[in-house]
């Protein structure tokens, strides 16, 4: 099979994992009383980024070759995900304990998946004779594909309520860790043991602290990315609240949360096309704001709207969720790349995941969780819907204060590329 053929259909798959369960969880856990503890679920997934990725990665360098280490990592991460949903289908009551010691070792395997799956690409791809600034791309397109399909396919399922959403995720990475260990072969390179271990897990890009405009990139990269996990934790159960109250309840919307959320995904897949425009035209400062205000009418707009006459503004935030995401992800890694020296490259593309994906979106899914139990609590009908507006508007101000602070103190001067 074609090589281009063969990734797409692992970045496919290697989304569709995360896809299963991502944006639906937080209405399960709603719905069996842990609604509570949603925060530290999706916190987990920062927490475990902040070192698995990175010890990992040097066993993938030093001893074991990163298609068979991608094989390994998705079948135990398959191996807890399908004990989560037995225990949760099983029990009499589900423990948050028991099920968060589950879902905890699942997510500690699978997260590290996210940065193998590109090596095996890379390689995949140079091993071919390909370009892989010109052919990878396309193919990373199908995996936000296929975690859309596999948000429809738990939506239509009816599992987005249900444990089975887990059961779904971890026949996927069955299939992906048997899949992988067909892949091209990634040499490991024994002369990586001789880099401190300071060096191996890119520890050393924290130097890039002492350059004023680098230290203040990282500073708001922590704060924007305490927005990043915020609406995959409790946009789903936000919307299908919505189903207490009469008028709302035979929306599409409520009826079909997952569906109307994946319009994000969508719109994150064409807005990357337009990140290389928008570099050039307007520079990193002014992308990085549009980013920022883009985040705060996501919130904004879930805040004033609802699945009847105001879905309009639920349509309009999923479609904002593109600029959000990858104005700010896409160009801000692509920033750290011409912004530092060659051989610090790699550990600051990890130092930037860190302050995002881990730092910051732990930060926000814990904080998230402590203003939505305030406002939400266990009220019912209007008045709980009354409390999830507030927390969204507590967001979008949050957004609009980092935006504004960003605007007056990051300095940066844009050149523009000459035709």
């Amino acid at each position: 099979m074609n090589i281009k053929l063969r990734l797409t259909a692992m970045n496919f798959l290697q989304f569709a994992v995360w896809g299963s369960y991502l944006t639906s969880m937080g209405t399960y856990l709603f719905g069996i009383g842990l609604a509570e503890n949603i925060g530290i679920f999706y916190a987990m997934q920062g927490i475990v980024s902040l070192f698995m990725p990175a010890l990992i990665g040097i066993v993938a360098d030093r001893w074991i070759q990163a298609q068979k280490l991608l094989g390994i990592c998705h079948l135990l991460a398959a191996l807890f995900m399908a004990a989560t949903g037995y225990y949760a289908l099983t029990a009499p009551q589900v423990e948050f304990s028991t099920l968060f010691t589950l879902y905890s070792f699942s997510v500690a395997f699978y997260m590290p998946t996210l940065g193998l799956s590109n090596s095996v690409a890379y390689t995949g791809l140079g091993s071919a004779g390909l370009d892989t600034v010109k052919h990878f791309p396309p193919i990373r397109i199908w995996g936000t594909i296929g975690f859309i399909c596999a948000m429809w396919c738990c939506d239509l399922s009816g599992f987005q309520s249900t444990a089975w959403q887990f059961v779904q995720s971890a026949i996927i990475g069955v299939v992906l860790g048997l899949y992988a260990f067909t892949m091209p072969q990634c040499p490991t390179n024994k002369s990586n043991s001789k880099k401190s271990f300071v060096e191996a897990l890119g520890l050393n890009a924290f130097a890039l602290f002492k350059q004023k405009k680098m230290a203040l990139f990282f500073i708001f990269s922590v704060l924007l990315g305490v927005s990043l996990q915020i609406t995959n934790g409790f946009a789903n159960p936000f919307i299908s609240d919505f189903g207490q109250v009469a008028e709302y309840a035979n929306t599409f919307g409520v009826q079909h949360a997952n569906i109307l959320i994946s319009l994000s995904q969508v719109s994150e897949t064409l807005c990357i096309l337009l990140i290389p425009f928008c570099l050039k035209r307007f520079g990193i400062k002014k992308v990085m704001l549009m980013a920022m205000f883009a985040w705060v009418l996501r919130f904004g707009l879930f805040g004033l709207g609802n699945p009847g006459a105001g879905v309009w503004m639920f349509l309009l935030s999923m479609i904002v969720y593109g600029v959000a995401f990858d104005f700010f992800n896409v160009s801000g890694s692509l920033f750290v790349d011409k912004e530092t020296d060659e051989s610090l490259r790699s550990s600051a593309q990890g130092l930037f995941i860190m302050m995002t994906n881990g730092i910051g979106a732990t930060i926000g899914t814990l904080g998230a969780q402590q203003v939505i139990n305030h406002f939400v609590g266990d009220s019912a009908g209007v008045a709980r819907m009354e409390g999830w507006s507030h927390s969204w508007l507590i967001f979008a101000a949050y957004a609009l204060v980092v935006a504004l602070l960003f605007a007056v103190v990051f300095k940066y001067k844009h050149e523009p590329e000459k035709a």
